[in-house]
């Protein structure tokens, strides 16, 4: 069964220097958030800024002043400690108003530090426990589909997220079902709370495991700007019926040299000092 078609996006369609730009200020939002707790998942912030700069600016067809509209393609966050990286693609959409961007995981603030649906627009489904959006994301595509809906659903999960059995079960059963309106991505960064992603639990080759499940699959750089326009057009575009994965290599605290560095970041207490510095680094390479 296929899904119908989805709807002209009237939106104008940026180049990859606009492109860019929006992943810059993606990142910049992401690190004034961090200053304002000291501490949090900055480095996947940093790397993954590209890939929500092309989500939102170039794939997602959405409206950033109704953010329930029905027509909506869903972008669906599995990873709830990324929370900060699409607060600030949100903020940059203007989902989200940039004056709260100071109340980051504060008490009674709509940007609490994992991503909760319950409280922040936009936000589509609450993280925490990983390994589960993907399998939500089936459950939603499906509903699409019977309501006759021509809507995407988008779903970023981790590479520490391929340890988990359910990850693998929604897998089989995108394809089963033939879910053409199914869109995930996958950010290979290489590093989970236990030390580097692959002496964890070795997921390579990533890409023949989910072509063997039926998944159309491409791989690419994902912090390069050109190669995920393309690969997105490629996976929203394909006529066959059946889900289609992007693989992001991307590099953890991507833009911040000096946080590049560092060996271990899956969690980074920074300085407070730092903070600026990282800011100015990333500024200075905005200019270069």
């Amino acid at each position: 069964m296929t899904s119908p078609p989805p709807p002209p996006d009237p939106r104008p369609r940026l180049s990859n220097t606009s492109l860019a730009e929006r992943a810059w200020r993606i990142r910049r939002n992401a690190l004034r958030m961090g200053a304002v707790q000291g501490q949090g998942y900055i480095a996947q912030a940093l790397g993954i800024a590209d890939v929500l700069a092309v989500s939102y600016f170039h794939a997602l067809a959405f409206r950033p002043q109704e953010p329930e509209w029905e027509g909506r393609d869903r972008f669906l966050l599995s990873i709830g400690h990324y929370a900060i990286a699409l607060y600030a693609a949100l903020i940059e959409a203007g989902v989200l108003p940039e004056d709260e961007l100071g109340t980051y995981g504060a008490d009674d603030s709509r940007l609490p530090m994992s991503g909760m649906a319950a409280y922040t627009p936009g936000m589509e489904m609450t993280g925490g426990s990983l390994g589960h959006g993907l399998g939500i994301a089936v459950g939603m595509g499906l509903g699409l589909r019977r309501k006759g809906s021509g809507a995407f659903v988008y779903t970023l999960f981790s590479d520490g997220e391929l340890d988990e059995g359910a990850t693998w079960e929604a897998a089989m059963s995108a394809a089963s079902h033939r879910l053409g309106n199914l869109i995930g991505i996958v950010d290979v960064n290489n590093m989970q709370a236990d030390g580097p992603s692959r002496l964890v639990m070795d997921f390579e080759p990533l890409a023949p495991k989910f072509e063997a499940f039926g998944w159309h699959v491409q791989r690419v750089d994902g912090n390069d700007i050109g190669a995920l326009v393309a690969a997105f057009d490629a996976a929203r575009g394909l006529a066959e019926p059946r889900p289609r994965l992007i693989i992001c290599d991307t590099r953890m605290a991507k833009g911040v040299p000096f946080l590049e560095q560092r060996e271990r970041n899956h969690f980074l207490r920074v300085e407070a000092h730092e903070w600026t510095e990282a800011l100015e680094a990333l500024d200075a390479g905005r200019a270069a």
